[in-house]
């Protein structure tokens, strides 16, 4: 059994493969790490685990600890110059989060094609895959729901705002909610026009905010519910991982 770990900055994601499809799957909040030990009991000892931490050393330590205890065979993603089918073009590869990397190497195993790689959460990474599955360089921005946090804490009369999406918005709440999701769009949307005339070009989606910006896109895509975990998995089954 391989055992898949994406340790986010707000979430931490797990999945488990028996070699033929995934078996059991949990989240929890990434601040409430400690708590991966009631899951620990559900996994055989000595598991092979994967793990994606973006969320910094000390959630990294206490996932190795914890890990340990059951004497599991443990890897950590790091982003490289090519793996899995993916080559990349950042100008120093190593400094490319791992989340990103993975998610990388997830969409190539999925489509095999040129791909825009969105994964939407905390913040919002954009990642241009080419059809020869070169990395060809991506965007991070604010989140949807950091967005809106900005607003309500750096200015005086702007609320955390609770709206909806409108095209022409008449009212606070619906500007902010419509502006921050068009700020998302546009980003996207601009990204995927390098690669929109390539054969079978999409959007692949993943992350706890992308079905909010799915309603509202205008490009082809694909929503993927675990893409880095699939990515992990992908890693894990390579030769050297």
């Amino acid at each position: 059994m391989i055992v898949t770990i994406d340790a986010g900055n707000s979430r931490i994601k797990w999945a488990a493969h028996d070699g033929q499809r995934w078996q059991d799957r949990g989240v929890q909040a990434t601040a409430d790490v400690a708590r991966l030990a009631d899951d620990l009991g559900r996994w055989p000892e000595n598991v092979r685990a994967v793990v994606c931490n973006v969320a910094g050393k000390a959630v990294g330590d206490s996932i190795s600890s914890l890990l340990a205890r059951r004497g599991a065979r443990v890897s950590f993603l790091k982003a490289s110059a090519e793996a899995c089918g993916v080559r990349s073009s950042y100008e120093i590869p190593q400094q490319l989060g791992a989340d990103r990397w993975a998610a990388l190497i997830g969409a190539r195993a999925a489509l095999g094609g040129a791909c825009l790689v969105v994964c939407a959460g905390t913040a919002t990474t954009v990642d241009l895959l080419d059809g020869d599955g070169v990395f060809r360089g991506g965007l991070i921005l604010p989140g949807f729901d950091l967005m809106r946090a900005a607003l309500a804490r750096n200015t005086a009369q702007l609320p955390l705002a609770e709206g909806s999406y409108r095209e022409q918005p008449r009212n606070t709440m619906d500007a902010i909610v419509s502006g921050c999701l068009q700020a998302q769009l546009g980003a996207i949307e601009r990204m995927f026009r390098s690669i929109a005339d390539e054969p079978g070009a999409r959007c692949l989606l993943t992350g706890g905010t992308a079905p909010r910006l799915a309603a509202h896109l205008n490009i082809p895509f694909q929503l993927m519910d675990n893409l880095i975990l699939d990515g992990l998995l992908r890693f894990a089954a390579s030769p050297g991982s």
